[in-house]
C-alpha cells in the first residue's frame, strides 16, 4: 500500500518563496500584474499619433466605449457595401523584437488589412487595433502605435480605436502580439469581382518592398537562427548593402491610395485584383478567377527585391514551392481590360508604382500557370565575407540582450 504523504509548503524548509502580498488582506491589480496608470499613461502618449489620422467623418475622440464613424457618403450609392477585413502580422514580429526595432510592424499590420479590403475595390474607412503585451510600458507602446498610425494615414483610413491588453502570467514581460481590424466602402455596381474577367485580360502587376509580412517562420529558420546580431546587422553585397535584418523588416507596401486613383480616372478598366499575401502567387491570384479561366504569369517580366530570392536560396526552394511561398516581387496584381491596359498602367506609375505586364487571362480551370519558370532567380552579388550560418546555440549559450564574445589567451598552452 502507498504511503500517502503531505508536505505543507509554507512551513517546509525547502519551501519556494511565497509573494510578498499572500498575507494581505488585499490584493490589488497593479500587485497581480496590470498597471492601469501606465495604461493610462500610454493613451495619452499616443494621442497624437492616432488624430494624425482622423477623416472628417470621426465622431468623438479615443477613450470611449466604441470608435465612430459616420457613413453619411454612402447615402450617394446606388448600392453600398461594407468590406471588412481582419489580420495580423505573424512572426515578422519575432524579428522586430530581436532587432529592438518596433516603429515599423505597425505599418505591416495596417497593410495586411487595408489591401485585402482594397481587393474589391473598397475605400478602407477606419482601422482598430488590438495590442497583447506581457508589461504595458508607455514608451513601447507609443513606438508600435506610430507605426499604426503611420500605415493608417499611407491607406486615408482612421485609426479609431483599440485596445491595449496586458498578460501578466501568460506573455512574458517584452513579448507582444498585434492584431488590426479595418471596414471599407464600396459601391456593389464598382465591386471588383472575379465575375467580371474575361478572357484576353491583362495582368498588371505592382512591386512589392520584399517579403511583405508572410512566409517569416521560413525566413526566420532559414537566415536568423543560428546567426549572431552581428551577422544579422552586417551590410551585405546581396542584399544592396542591407543587413539581413533590415530587409526583413523593410514594411510591407499600401496600395490603396494609388490604385483607387486608378480606379477612378478609368471606371470599368480593372475587373478584379489579387493581394499577393501567404500562399505566394499561386494561391492568391486565382482567387481574382472565375472557374473558365486561367491566369498565365510570365516569369521574368518583373522585377523583386533582392531579399526574396536570397531568402530562397538560403532555404534551397526550386520554382514551384517558391511561386507558392512568396510573393515574388508582387504585391499586387491586377486584371485589367487589354484595351485600357496602358492607361490604367500610366495612372500607377503617374501615383509612384513600379508597374509590369506580368501576364494575360486564357481559358482553363481557375488556375494559375507559368511560362519560362526558369527565370525566377535573379542573380545575387556573393557576400564571401559573410560568415557561414552556425547551428542554434542551446540554451546555455543564449543570451537575452547581446552576444557574448569570447577571446583567446594568447598565453596559453595547448
Amino acid at each position: 500500500m502507498t504511503e500517502r504523504i503531505t508536505v505543507s509548503a509554507a512551513s517546509g524548509k525547502d519551501a519556494p518563496a511565497m509573494p510578498s502580498w499572500v498575507s494581505d488582506d488585499q490584493v490589488t491589480y497593479a500587485q497581480a500584474g496590470v498597471d492601469t496608470a501606465e495604461g493610462a499613461r500610454a493613451v495619452d502618449a499616443i494621442k497624437e499619433s492616432v488624430h494624425s489620422t482622423y477623416r472628417p467623418e470621426v465622431v468623438g475622440d479615443i477613450g470611449g466605449f466604441g470608435g465612430l464613424f459616420s457613413i453619411a457618403a454612402a447615402k450617394d450609392m446606388d448600392d453600398p457595401i461594407l468590406v471588412s477585413g481582419t489580420d495580423g502580422v505573424g512572426t515578422k514580429l519575432q524579428v522586430a523584437k530581436l532587432a529592438g526595432k518596433h516603429d515599423t510592424v505597425g505599418i505591416d499590420l495596417v497593410a495586411m488589412c487595408v489591401n485585402d479590403v482594397l481587393a474589391t475595390g473598397a475605400e478602407p474607412l477606419f482601422f482598430l487595433d488590438y495590442i497583447a503585451i506581457g508589461k504595458l510600458k508607455s514608451e513601447a507602446v507609443t513606438e508600435i502605435v506610430s507605426g499604426i498610425a503611420e500605415g493608417c494615414r499611407q491607406a486615408g483610413c482612421a485609426l479609431i480605436g483599440g485596445e491595449m491588453a496586458e498578460h501578466p502570467g501568460v506573455m512574458d514581460p517584452h513579448e507582444y502580439d498585434l492584431s488590426g481590424f479595418t471596414v471599407g466602402l464600396v459601391d456593389r455596381a464598382k465591386m471588383l469581382d472575379p465575375a467580371n474577367v474575361k478572357e484576353g485580360d491583362v495582368l498588371l502587376g505592382l512591386a512589392s518592398s520584399g517579403l511583405h509580412s508572410n512566409g517569416y517562420s521560413l525566413a526566420r529558420k532559414v537566415c536568423v537562427e543560428g546567426r549572431t546580431h552581428y551577422e544579422l546587422r552586417l551590410p551585405r553585397k546581396s542584399l544592396k548593402g542591407q543587413s539581413v535584418q533590415d530587409a526583413l523588416l523593410t514594411p510591407t507596401r499600401i496600395y490603396v491610395k494609388q490604385v483607387r486613383a486608378a480606379l477612378a480616372a478609368h471606371p470599368g478598366a480593372v475587373h478584379a485584383l489579387a493581394h499577393i499575401t501567404g500562399g505566394g502567387i499561386t494561391e492568391n491570384l486565382n482567387r481574382a478567377l472565375p472557374a473558365t479561366l486561367d491566369a498565365r504569369v510570365e516569369v521574368g517580366a518583373w522585377n523583386m527585391e533582392p531579399i526574396i530570392p536570397f531568402v530562397c536560396k538560403a532555404a534551397k526552394l526550386d520554382e514551384t514551392e517558391a511561386l507558392k511561398t512568396f510573393n515574388m516581387g508582387l504585391g499586387m496584381v491586377l486584371i485589367v481590360d487589354p484595351v485600357q491596359a496602358p492607361a490604367v498602367q500610366e495612372a500607377l506609375e503617374a501615383m509612384g508604382e513600379t508597374v509590369w505586364r506580368v501576364g494575360t487571362v486564357v481559358p482553363g480551370t481557375g488556375s494559375v500557370t507559368y511560362v519560362n519558370e526558369s527565370a525566377l532567380f535573379p542573380e545575387l552579388e556573393s557576400d564571401d565575407d559573410v560568415p557561414e550560418r552556425t547551428p542554434a546555440p542551446g540554451a546555455a549559450e543564449r543570451t537575452a540582450e547581446r552576444d557574448v564574445f569570447y577571446e583567446e589567451d594568447e598565453d596559453k598552452e595547448d
